[in-house]
């Protein structure tokens, strides 16, 4: 149920962003703004409930933790930078927020990059 509140959150701060937009386009921007923060709060609540579960899953599993925190990581990621680059783009920024997307994936690459070290490796010890 929380879906159809956080659904009903979005579809009423883009009404009033568009409403205001059309009075001062800056108000617009602020209420789309907020609006996407309150989502923002409820997506960090429900991911420490995520985490509580991984964590359990870890234990019952015996598995190293590593992985986990780079793939949670990367996922942080590219959240903050769409989220980001969508209010630049609202904003009439496209370019900054062009900019910001690159920057996440420059970052995504940066942070999976042991991921990728530890494949290679695994498949040289394999071969030898």
């Amino acid at each position: 149920m929380e879906i159809i509140r956080i659904g009903a959150i979005g579809v009423t701060g883009v009404l009033l962003a568009v409403c205001f937009k059309t009075v001062k386009a800056e108000y617009g921007i602020f209420i789309g703004i907020v609006t996407g923060l309150i989502v923002f709060w409820h997506t960090v609540q429900n991911l420490a409930l995520f985490m509580d579960e991984i964590r359990t899953l870890r234990v019952l599993a015996g598995a190293d933790g590593g992985f986990l925190a780079i793939l949670l990581k990367v996922a942080g990621i590219a959240y903050i930078c769409e989220f980001c680059a969508g209010i630049c783009k609202d904003a009439g920024y496209s370019a900054v927020g062009g900019q910001i997307e690159i920057f996440g994936k420059v970052m995504v690459l940066l942070t999976g990059l042991p991921i990728l070290l530890s494949v290679i490796e695994t498949i040289q010890n394999f071969g030898s």
